[in-house]
């Protein structure tokens, strides 16, 4: 006997579609997919997720960042003294949706909230990060570092992570 209910198609830029198709469980397994409920939260699968800030005049700054997935939590690296953190501190609301390396929309923007995570964090996520950007890791890194040390007059300030949960 199979059971009635909806599942999710995935769409070609690796986000569910968030749209319910008819069918059953066991239809979906049948045809290679996972069975959820109507109301499944987004799948964000690609390399660059834009995050959506909001400043104090309400208007949106969108930044393209590596980000991982752990525990339905998007989870991002970034410098603890970016405009992002300084605006996730004053308004949690963002929009993400996955996107190009150059910021361009490869999805729908979903609402989500992001907090800053506590620093015994750090770690775990730079391992998490490295696994999954590998080799942009190893080109990367150094540059990043030279950039840091080319920023004189800038306040030098460790990593900072940000925990997002779509809503």
């Amino acid at each position: 006997m199979a059971v009635a209910g909806t599942f999710a198609g995935t769409s070609a830029t690796g986000m569910t579609t968030g749209r319910a198709q008819a069918g059953t469980m066991n239809e979906a397994a049948s045809a290679g997919r996972t069975y959820q409920s109507a109301a499944a939260t987004p799948v964000f699968r690609g390399r660059y997720l834009s995050i959506t800030s909001y400043k104090r005049d309400g208007q949106g700054v969108a930044t393209p960042v590596w980000f991982v997935l752990r525990d339905g939590r998007l989870l991002v690296e970034t410098d603890g003294a970016s405009g992002k953190v300084k605006r996730i501190r004053r308004n949690p609301q963002v929009q993400v949706a996955v996107c190009t390396a150059s910021g361009r929309l490869r999805g729908k923007q979903v609402s989500a909230v992001a907090e800053i995570l506590p620093d015994s964090e750090i770690g775990a996520v730079e391992r998490l990060i490295a696994d999954k950007y590998r080799f942009d890791v190893i080109i990367f890194r150094p540059l990043r570092f030279v950039q840091a040390r080319l920023h004189l007059g800038r306040p030098r300030t460790g990593p900072a992570i940000l925990g997002i949960t779509p809503s």
